[in-house]
């Protein structure tokens, strides 16, 4: 589309009216809110907020992915021109979303990280506003859970990812990217019988009752037929959907913290989200991007593909409901 000099002034995410509609511009220059959002803190009229969480002292591996949130956005402006293909309505034209930038906390107070993060989140729950969040490691979930299941109940989780992340930890102070959801169950944020993980490829004996569907299993049946699981564990429980990006094989997203090989293909995870439209979904999160060991941007694109996603099941529950 060409641009007029007018438009040659325009940048949306600062000069946009209100919140809705597509961004015709250079995908390399401009501000990089998330899909060109229009960046505000004020939360008023806004329906869905996204905010980013660039934490990583909770990483086993390595570390990178407090800079995830700002590569994300960075990947999202080449998808900001059309809407997103195969869903059937454009989500950016039809809500009010808005990237309200990221979580500010002092890096060398790691104590007061947790309590900031639930707090973050519930005064954006507070404002009637959904929330997807970018990450930061996967330790974030947890506090973020917390914020959720106070306003929604126990919830649902619906976890892609190559770890389960429920090894046994009962410190509920230490802050680690693997025991999160162990905590979370304990605490009766989440409730098992209606939670599913997929794409499990490393060993955990103890799932916490959650339901497991692994890369093999994905592997070996049809993306549809695994949607259709995912639909019938959760049912219309309120669900949050947590996507670690090692879920996916590190041919599709090598910049991530801890890989593992034998993952689900970009391909498998497009189909599955599409196919789970219609969860009753109340947030989620995409995390583990972690920029420094993909040079290329490769992961940090899955990322933003998967955000947009993310939106997309959120809208469609709302647009549904």
């Amino acid at each position: 589309m060409a641009l007029t000099d007018a438009d040659s002034q325009v940048d949306t995410a600062i000069t946009r009216k209100g919140y809705r509609g597509l961004s015709y511009e250079n995908a390399f220059g401009g501000v990089t809110s998330f899909l060109r959002r229009t960046y505000t803190k004020d939360l008023a009229g806004v329906d869905l907020a996204i905010t980013g969480i660039p934490f990583d002292q909770a990483v086993t591996n390595r570390p990178g992915t407090r800079l995830g949130p700002r590569a994300i956005r960075e990947a999202s402006a080449h998808m900001v021109n059309d809407p997103p293909f195969g869903w059937g309505f454009d989500p950016l034209s039809e809500f009010n979303i808005a990237d309200a930038g990221d979580m500010a906390f002092d890096y060398a107070d790691t104590p007061s990280f947790p309590g900031r993060v639930t707090a973050h989140i519930a005064n954006m729950l507070a404002a009637d506003a959904g929330v997807i969040t970018l990450g930061g490691d996967h330790y974030i979930s947890f506090p973020i859970l917390k914020a959720f299941a106070e306003k929604f109940g126990p919830l649902s989780l619906i976890q892609f990812d190559a770890h389960s992340d429920t090894w046994a930890d009962d410190d509920m102070d230490r802050i680690d990217h693997g025991t999160g959801f162990y905590k979370a169950i304990k605490l009766g944020l989440i409730d098992p019988a209606r939670s599913v993980q997929i794409g499990i490829r490393t060993e955990n004996p103890d799932t916490m009752g959650v339901h497991t569907i692994t890369a093999r299993q994905v592997h070996e049946a049809a993306p549809g037929a695994v949607a259709a699981q995912i639909r019938d564990i959760v049912g219309g429980h309120p669900a949050y959907l947590s996507f670690d990006i090692d879920g996916l094989d590190p041919a599709f997203a090598p910049g991530t913290g801890t890989p593992v090989w034998g993952g689900l293909t970009s391909a498998q995870v497009t189909a599955i989200m599409r196919d789970i439209a219609g969860i009753n979904m109340v947030g989620g999160d995409v995390v583990e991007v972690s920029p420094p060991f993909d040079p290329a941007g490769i992961t940090a694109v899955a990322g933003a593909h998967v955000a947009l996603e993310l939106i997309c099941l959120w809208c469609w529950t709302r647009r549904t409901g």
